[in-house]
């Protein structure tokens, strides 16, 4: 009998699965272009609760070796699901491992540790903390449901005097830390929750910081339901990874949280990003691309769509860069909102980062209170830590990874209150910014209807209707 109930599980779970699946298809009808759909992930039908293997889940006690245990114990049955019920899980980081689902139930959060000597590689071969969920050269990944996924990100961020109140300032120096460049910014040093530091100096132990989730040269991943929030950086990140499903996700973090990107896909190929919202510190749903590796899953990114989002606080609302070296192709983002962005559709790179984009689509997009820029197109972004001079510019010294944002095509834009209506500026000499088509959109915008240098950029404009507020 048991048996019996067994094969009947395991046969509902995967019917389940491909019922999913086919659900997705209806995403992919009516493209403007071409765009490979990403391969579902498969976990065995085993499950274990995080409190067979000593999970407490009363906020005080670690369950770093619990989520271990019951991770590796799923392994050597070939994987299956991972319970995390009612309770506040405080933990260490997490090694996720394939063919393994985290599911965390709706009234639970998992919460990271603020001791960070708990995050130090152990192998001493990274320049960054460990992230607090992980993996690398694995497959059938998933994280689902309805809880939370805490960062506890303040005990590892900077924060900058000019971006809060005198109130959240004094509630700062309260948890410990040390104020820089006369009281201009603080760093979480010597914190009274963990007075432990892992670094010689605040600014390098800032240096050190990692992302909430970064899965590293991975294969079929699925991110379904839970909130992730108050990341150290990155919240959802990851990297030369394929076959990717983001469906109903929330991120969330201060609006002023340095290097608060909430959901990164850098070098990813087939990719499904639909049904989130997001209310971060920095981008909101960002494309990147370095230099080329040899032996990974991807380099560039690839056959994205991204679809049925909203982004209310972030420094853009969809953006590609500012790395996007090994190119950017078939990506198409239609029926988002944007709400209160610093930018909507943001395209930045610079010199030493850049590369070529490709058969990028972006329709059915609604904006409001877009603080600069609908869209823009930047050639000379830098990137600049918590604390640098903002005042020096950087030496270039060889013009190679030269940006060029190039087939491009945005229609069915509606924005109301930008600064900006459109800005797009290239570098004198280059083609940085050619085939750019922007048609059928209204914006509203409060200061400047476009500042685009026909000298460096080409950008055709197509029944675009600019009205000032």
């Amino acid at each position: 009998m048991k048996t019996i109930k067994s094969l009947l599980l395991l046969l509902f779970v995967t019917l389940s699965m491909q019922s999913k699946a086919q659900s997705y298809n209806s995403y992919y009808q009516q493209l403007p272009v071409g765009v490979a759909q990403p391969k579902m992930v498969t976990i065995p039908n085993n499950q274990v609760s995080i409190t067979e293997f000593g999970g407490v889940g009363d906020g005080i006690t670690l369950n770093t070796e619990a989520f271990r245990k019951a991770i590796s114990a799923l392994t050597k049955k070939g994987g299956g699901r991972l319970v995390v019920p009612f309770g506040v899980w405080l933990t260490g980081p997490i090694a996720m491992k394939s063919n393994i689902e985290l599911r965390v139930e709706k009234n639970a959060i998992i919460y990271f540790s603020p001791d960070k000597t708990l995050y130090v590689d152990k192998e001493g071969k990274s320049k960054r903390v460990d992230p607090c969920i992980k993996a690398s050269n694995a497959h059938d990944i998933a994280i689902t449901g309805e809880g939370i996924i805490d960062g506890n990100g303040a005990m590892w961020r900077p924060v900058k005097r000019s971006k809060v109140s005198d109130v959240e300032w004094k509630q700062f120096l309260e948890m410990g830390g040390v104020e820089r460049q006369n009281g201009q910014l603080w760093y979480p040093w010597d914190m009274k929750a963990a007075k432990t530091n892992i670094a010689e100096a605040p600014e390098k132990q800032e240096g050190m910081r990692n992302d909430l989730v970064r899965f590293s040269n991975c294969e079929r991943l699925l991110f379904s339901g839970v909130t992730f929030q108050n990341s150290p950086r990155f919240h959802v990140h990851p990297v030369n990874c394929t076959d990717i499903v983001m469906d109903g996700i929330t991120v969330r973090c201060p609006w002023n949280a340095q290097n608060g990107d909430a959901i990164d896909l850098s070098d990813c190929h087939r990719a499904l990003i639909v049904n989130s919202t997001v209310d971060a510190g920095d981008d909101g749903l960002c494309m990147k691309s370095g230099k080329a590796k040899e032996n990974v899953k991807a380099n560039g990114c690839e056959d994205i769509l991204i679809e049925n989002n909203t982004v209310y606080h972030a420094h853009g609302g969809f953006v590609i860069g500012s790395e996007d070296i090994s190119g950017m192709r078939r990506i198409v983002v239609r029926n988002c909102r944007f709400a209160g962005t610093d930018v909507g559709l943001r395209f930045k790179s610079g010199i030493g980062r850049g590369g070529k984009t490709e058969d990028i689509y972006i329709s059915n997009i609604v904006m409001s209170d877009i603080a600069q820029q609908a869209i823009i197109f930047q050639c000379d972004y830098e990137n600049r830590p918590a604390g640098a001079d903002e005042t020096k510019k950087p030496v270039v010294k060889k013009m190679e990874m030269i940006p060029e944002f190039q087939g491009i095509n945005i229609s069915e834009v509606v924005c109301r209150g930008a600064k900006t209506g459109i800005s797009a500026h290239g570098i004198s000499g280059q083609r940085c910014v050619h085939n750019i088509q922007i048609s059928n959109s209204h914006i509203v915008y409060t200061k400047t209807a476009t500042d685009i240098d026909p000298a460096t950029a080409d950008v055709k404009l197509t029944n675009v209707n600019l009205v000032s507020q």
